[in-house]
């Protein structure tokens, strides 16, 4: 039976999409530690300016009750109501390289039939590789790299940067969902999982979001240019800092997860982790990697699609 409403609706003055584009998915839900997705839709949307596409229906998909929109008091009117926004849109990086955005909250209701509505715009659009980031609080120390696990079609990615791999069971987020249609699809699909300081995962951290950035380099060539971002990092881990050289309960922590981390690093033969220290490379390092992302893409490989 059809969905009894419609999921979507399509941008009236929505710009025309270039075939082989990646699609970057970043959706807020079940786990945001150190709300590096947050920070990743706000990041997308106050600083790239996208171009709508696709705007999805909240009343078919929004749960109002459990995600209350805002509304605005003026001493005795109302001013504003904003409700969530689940879109698709078209986006370019910090150099111009377009790629398309599916931005904003998961979906409470209708995953199967969300899917595959992004399944099919994406083999609309002729998307060449979808890439998605989420976080997770590990007890790992935040003087030491965010470390990835990463899964999906793109083997090499996962030999590279994941530097655990579990064998577990998790409650799923639509993304989960997502990267499991889009491989049985044959798509060329990546899922990053940060893996966040524990003790910050309730905070809003900076490097969380920067490190989701970087992920989203790696997989697809993509620039971000993120000063704002490593500016707000560099004063959060001074506060952090400084909290912990004020009390010795806190030093302990730090060291005894720093000496698991160093212990588990040093007798590890996975990957290393793809940030350092929560911070994005310089101009020229964001070059370099792009440099050598594009030389080591196999020829022809622009026109696969999932």
């Amino acid at each position: 039976m059809p969905w009894p409403a419609p999921l979507f609706d399509r941008a009236v003055s929505a710009p025309p999409v270039p075939a082989g584009l990646p699609l970057v998915i970043s959706l807020t839900g079940f786990t945001d530690a150190g709300g590096a997705v947050s920070g990743l839709v706000d990041y997308f949307r106050d600083d790239l300016e996208p171009s709508l596409l696709v705007s999805f229906s909240n009343d078919v998909l929004l749960d109002y009750r459990a995600r209350r929109p805002i509304v605005s008091f003026e001493q005795d009117h109302l001013t504003d109501f904003r409700p969530p926004r689940l879109e698709l849109s078209l986006v370019h990086d910090a150099v111009g390289q377009p790629f398309v955005l599916l931005a904003g909250y998961e979906p409470d209701f209708a995953w199967e039939a969300f899917a595959r509505t992004v399944l099919d715009l994406a083999d609309e659009l002729r998307i060449s590789s979808v890439t998605w980031v989420h976080a997770i609080p590990m007890p790992v120390p935040h003087t030491r790299p965010i470390g990835t696990t990463v899964s999906g079609t793109r083997s090499e990615l996962t030999e590279a940067h994941s530097v655990w791999q579990p064998h577990t069971q998790v409650p799923s987020t639509i993304g989960h969902l997502l990267e499991y249609r889009f491989a049985e699809a044959g798509a060329r699909v990546a899922g990053f999982v940060l893996l966040v300081p524990h003790y910050l995962g309730d905070t809003e951290y900076p490097a969380a979001t920067l490190a989701a950035l970087d992920s989203l380099t790696v997989a697809t060539g993509l620039i971000f240019a993120g000063d704002g971002l490593r500016e707000e990092n560099r004063e959060y881990i001074a506060k952090v800092d400084e909290q912990v050289g004020g009390n010795d309960e806190l030093k302990r922590m730090l060291e005894g997860l720093e000496e698991r981390y160093d212990s588990y690093m040093a007798g590890s033969t996975l990957a290393t982790p793809i940030i350092h220290t929560g911070d994005l490379p310089s101009a020229d390092e964001l070059a370099a990697e792009l440099e050598r992302f594009l030389a080591s893409r196999p020829s022809g490989e622009d026109d696969k699609r999932p």
